[in-house]
C-alpha cells in the first residue's frame, strides 16, 4: 500500500472511528474522504481460542459426565466485510456492506442444541454469506434523511457499533450477541436525521418470525428467513436515539416492538377457524447504551431487557411445528436480558513517544450477566441459560485502524453446571481506502 492511501485511510478514521463507538454502524458505511463518490472499505477479524472446558453438545444436559473432558481449540474468522458506497450527487446515496462469517459457505454437518444435538446437514460451511446492507438514501437537510432498502436495526449496544474497534474482547461481547439478533438488519423504510448533540433513527421493517426464535438465543434468529426472501405479514418498529451533548461522552437509548406469530410462509396459522389464529407474540424490547472516551479511557455499557407476550400458546404452536420443517421447536422464554461493562486505560498515554506515534495500549477488563430464557411457571427449567461472564485482557493499536486483541475469559453458571474458561488471540481492522 502506498503512502497516499495510507494517509487518506488514516485520515478518513481519525476523529470518528478508532474505539470510540461515536459513529453508528449504518453511518460508517459512508465514511468516505471529502470529495469523493466512491468509498471502498471494511472491517475483518481473524481469532484463536482455546476453551478449557468440553465442547460436547450435552454438557449441560449431564454435566458430571463431561467435567474432566480435554481442552479444545479452535481458528475462526467472525467476519470479513466489505463496504462499498456511492454519492450520486443532490442527496442520492448508496451503501452495501457485504459480510463473510466464518469463512464464507460450503456443505457441512451442525449440530443442533436446541434439538436434543440432532446432527443436521447443511449448505454452509460453518458459515454465511450475507448482503448486510444495501439501501438508497435521499438526504433533504442533515435533520432529514430517507434511507430505504436494507440496513442495520440499532438496538442495542452490540449493533449500533458491532465493528471490532468498538469492543475489547476477540469476540462481540456475549450478552446481547446471544439475545438480539447479530448483526441486526432487515428491509423497511428509515427515517433519520441529526439535529444539534442528537441522532435519531426510526425504522419501520420486517417483523421477526416467532417460530425461530430459541430457548438459548431467544429472539437472536428471529429476524432470518428459511426462504429466498423475506416474509412480511408483519412488521416491527425500531427507534434510536444518541445524544452526544458532553464531551466524549454517548448516551444512547434503543427499543423495539412488533407482531412475530404469523410471521411466515406459508402463513397457514392465521386465518378464521385455525387453531392458532389468535395466537399473539408481540415482542417489546429496551436498551439502553453508552460509551465515554476520555481523558486516556474508553468505557462502554449496556442494558437490555425484553418481553413476549402470550409465550404458553407460542410454545405450544413451536413444539407441535413438524420436525423437518425450518423452525424451532424449543421453548422460547417469556423475557431475556442482558447487562454488561468494559472498562480499559491507554498505558501508553503515559510515555510522550509512543502518544507522538499514535500507538495505544489498553488493559481492560469486562462484566456481564444475561439469561436468554426467564421462563413462565408452567415451562421446563433450563438454568444453564442464565450466566455470568468476566473476562479481562489487553488491546495494543500499532496504528489506529488495527488492533491485536488479548483476552481470557470465564463463564460461571449456577451450582449444577460447569464453569467455562478460556483464551482468545485476535487480530482485527477497520479502514477505508477510498
Amino acid at each position: 500500500m502506498n503512502k497516499s492511501i495510507v494517509c487518506l485511510l488514516i485520515g478518513a478514521l481519525s476523529g470518528s472511528l478508532p474505539a470510540s463507538a461515536q459513529v453508528n454502524a449504518a453511518d460508517s458505511v459512508m465514511n468516505h474522504a471529502k470529495g469523493n463518490r466512491l468509498s471502498l472499505g471494511g472491517y475483518g477479524e481473524v481469532a484463536y481460542s482455546r476453551h478449557f472446558y468440553s465442547d460436547n453438545q450435552y454438557r449441560y444436559k449431564k454435566p458430571n459426565l463431561y467435567k474432566n473432558d480435554p481442552s479444545n481449540g479452535r481458528f475462526d474468522i467472525p467476519h470479513a466485510v466489505i463496504y462499498l458506497g456511492y454519492d450520486f450527487g443532490k442527496g442520492w446515496k448508496l451503501g452495501t456492506e457485504i459480510e463473510f462469517e466464518h469463512t464464507g459457505t460450503g456443505s457441512a454437518v451442525e449440530m443442533e442444541g436446541d434439538e436434543g444435538g440432532e446432527y443436521e446437514k447443511e449448505i454452509e460451511k460453518g458459515g454465511e454469506v450475507e448482503l448486510e446492507q444495501f439501501w438508497i438514501q435521499k438526504t433533504f437537510a442533515p435533520w432529514a434523511n430517507i434511507k430505504l432498502g436494507h440496513f442495520v436495526v440499532p438496538v442495542g449496544l452490540n449493533n449500533a457499533h458491532h465493528e471490532p474497534l468498538n469492543f475489547f474482547t476477540v469476540y462481540r461481547p456475549e450478552g446481547e450477541n446471544t439475545i438480539l439478533p447479530s448483526t441486526w438488519h432487515d428491509t423497511g423504510i428509515s427515517f433519520w436525521g441529526r439535529y444539534k448533540a442528537f441522532r435519531y433513527e426510526l425504522q419501520i421493517v420486517a417483523g421477526l418470525n416467532a417460530l425461530l426464535f430459541s430457548r438459548d438465543g431467544w429472539v437472536h434468529s428471529g429476524s432470518g428467513s428459511p426462504f429466498e426472501y423475506k416474509p412480511a405479514n408483519k412488521y416491527g418498529f425500531a427507534l434510536r436515539i444518541d445524544n452526544y451533548s458532553l464531551p466524549g461522552l454517548r448516551l444512547g437509548l434503543s427499543g423495539y416492538t412488533g407482531q412475530a406469530m404469523h410471521n411466515t410462509s406459508p402463513n397457514e396459522m392465521e386465518g378464521k377457524g385455525k387453531i392458532y389464529d389468535k395466537t399473539r407474540a408481540m415482542v417489546y424490547i429496551g436498551s439502553f447504551d453508552f460509551t465515554y472516551n476520555r481523558h486516556n479511557w474508553i468505557v462502554r455499557g449496556q442494558a437490555d431487557l425484553g418481553y413476549i407476550s402470550g409465550t404458553t400458546k407460542l410454545n405450544n404452536a413451536k413444539i407441535n411445528m413438524h420436525k423437518n420443517s425450518p423452525y424451532n421447536r424449543s421453548y422460547v422464554g417469556k423475557n431475556a436480558y442482558a447487562v454488561g461493562v468494559e472498562a480499559g486505560y491507554d498505558l501508553f498515554s503515559q510515555f510522550a513517544r509512543l502518544r507522538a506515534s499514535r500507538q495505544k495500549f489498553y488493559l481492560f477488563g469486562r462484566y456481564e450477566a444475561y439469561d436468554s430464557y426467564v421462563k413462565e411457571k408452567s415451562q421446563p427449567t433450563y438454568n444453564y441459560t442464565a450466566r455470568q461472564c468476566m473476562s479481562v485482557g489487553v488491546n495494543y493499536y500499532p496504528l489506529p485502524q488495527i488492533v491485536i486483541k488479548a483476552n481470557y475469559s470465564k463463564r460461571f453458571f449456577k451450582s449444577g453446571y460447569n464453569n467455562e474458561p478460556g483464551i482468545h488471540l485476535g487480530i482485527a481492522y477497520e479502514g477505508f481506502f477510498l
